[in-house]
């Protein structure tokens, strides 16, 4: 039974959207790490006030957390009873980026903080492209102990998250 759910994996893997799609199957509330740590005109969450906060979200009862965040990753992974890591090609994640920074033009996204209007800044897009290279191998060890005591999920492509919210649908 999936009740605490962390969705991980590249910006641009489709984290937000498979959350929310998850959230309306399983009626449990998402929590967009982005959205929770970007106050108006970019400015994050001070260190102490996102700690409390992450330990407060990861106390409650059901939730599904979206967002990498490495300062807080694994008091998420730690408090949750499943875990899906959105492992997605570097190319579609690339794409999705450029994509979602002309659709979100001078505006938020739903999964921003309000006053934070999407930008793609060379940092980003450095982020997102070495995240397979500098990042994935980290955090497929990672799982790989957690696998023993948690529901661990790796989605290798846009067709194995389809088909995953497909089955669950039709449980």
């Amino acid at each position: 039974m999936m009740k605490k759910i962390a969705v991980i994996g590249c910006g641009g893997a489709g984290k937000s959207t498979f959350s929310r799609i998850l959230s309306e199957i399983l009626n449990i509330p998402v929590y967009h790490l982005d959205k929770l740590n970007w106050k108006p005109g970019w400015v994050p969450t001070p260190k102490v006030e996102w700690n409390y906060l992450m330990k407060n979200l990861v106390s409650k009862e059901e939730w599904i957390i979206d967002g990498n965040y490495g300062s807080t990753l694994d008091i998420r992974l730690k408090n949750a009873d499943t875990i899906i890591f959105l492992n997605m090609p570097m190319y579609l994640c690339i794409y999705r980026i450029v994509k979602r920074r002309f659709i979100y033009h001078g505006k938020s996204r739903p999964d921003m903080g309000e006053g934070c209007p999407e930008k793609l800044d060379i940092n980003f897009v450095k982020w997102v492209w070495g995240y397979n290279k500098n990042k994935k191998q980290g955090i497929l060890e990672k799982l790989n102990k957690l696998s023993i005591e948690k529901n661990v999920i790796i989605l290798n492509s846009s067709s194995e998250m389809d088909k995953f919210i497909y089955d669950l649908r039709r449980q």
